[in-house]
């Protein structure tokens, strides 16, 4: 049976959507007609009030102290503006029985309450982009992958921020109820179904910072729309009429990474994409993306994905093929 009871910690500074948007996806559950639900609850230190980052103020349902997750509870710790520090009892309660819970989640900043208790030693996982290099260095003994937007690792699921949550719940629900119960909460709340979980925290435009000069971001915006073009050094320097070796230094100094990086970004993405939504074959996207052959497309997915196209394809696709 899957962890039918969800307990919502909740405490002051937490972040409104980081609560709402997967209880609103886990409460839609048992809006089905006919349909099982969750049993949902929430609790704060003492059962008070808190008030979220934003201002919002939220009354919980009991007291944390009182609360013991147990194997058919999934235990979600939501995130919260991050300051460097925690509240001692919160973390004290999560290190006492947060293993206990029959699955531990967080989204978002919760990661770094996890990781402060213990609770994500030894396994992989994620958290909001802009703290997880201070994750990895703050706690050595997690695996932190600052790219997908979720990570399972056995019972215990990471989330990055805000919107992420709402995909890592509707792939639990998918889990404890079918597919047809998430895309029915998915229709219900005009979200995705399931922007899977390797999937980039962002796209590869947004990843790159936009380049200050005009010439540059005009190559940008020219990658991005001709993938299948030739987008060697030579030529985009040609394009940004600048030497090779000048555009090469220009365009890491201004966007983060190198010209050949971003290039491949932009190019696994349009794949993935063409992928998930159109009924292409794999040897034609492996053309409109610039990868002229279906085997550098695959070499391109098992190296960055660990899947070849097919399986990607099966798993996230949304057109039948």
């Amino acid at each position: 049976m899957p962890p039918l009871n969800v307990l919502v910690v909740l405490y002051d500074g937490v972040q409104s959507l980081d609560v709402t948007g997967p209880v609103e996806v886990f409460d839609g559950a048992g809006r089905r007609p006919g349909g099982e639900g969750y049993a949902i609850r929430t609790v704060s230190l003492g059962g008070a009030p808190v008030r979220t980052s934003s201002g919002l103020t939220l009354l919980p349902d009991g007291e944390l102290e009182e609360a013991r997750p147990g194997p058919g509870t999934t235990l979600l710790v939501p995130g919260g503006r991050y300051t460097g520090t925690f509240e001692p009892r919160l973390t004290d309660w999560l290190r006492a029985y947060g293993g206990r819970a029959g699955r531990l989640v967080s989204v978002c900043t919760g990661g770094l309450l996890l990781a402060e208790a213990g609770l994500l030693d030894g396994r992989r996982a994620t958290s909001h982009w802009s703290v997880c290099e201070r994750m990895a260095r703050s706690y050595p003994r997690v695996s932190v992958e600052p790219d997908p937007i979720y990570v399972r690792d056995g019972p215990v699921a990471t989330s990055a921020g805000v919107t992420a949550g709402i995909d890592l719940a509707l792939a639990l629900v998918e889990e404890d109820f079918g597919r047809d119960a998430a895309l029915l909460i998915a229709r219900h709340l005009v979200v995705f179904l399931r922007r899977p979980g390797n999937q980039a925290q962002f796209s590869a435009q947004l990843a790159a910072q936009t380049a200050r000069r005009e010439p540059l971001r005009d190559v940008q915006q020219w990658i991005t729309e001709h993938p299948d073009a030739d987008l060697s050094v030579e030529a985009l320097a040609a394009r940004a009429a600048l030497s090779p070796r000048h555009f090469a230094r220009a365009f890491q100094a201004e966007t983060g990474v190198t010209p050949g990086r971003y290039v491949e970004r932009v190019r696994l993405e349009h794949a993935r994409r063409l992928l998930e939504e159109s009924g292409e074959g794999v040897a034609q996207i492996a053309r409109a993306c610039g990868y002229g052959t279906p085997e550098a497309l695959r070499r391109a997915f098992v190296k960055t994905l660990g899947q070849p196209p097919a399986e990607y394809r099966r798993r996230f696709g949304r057109v039948p093929f």
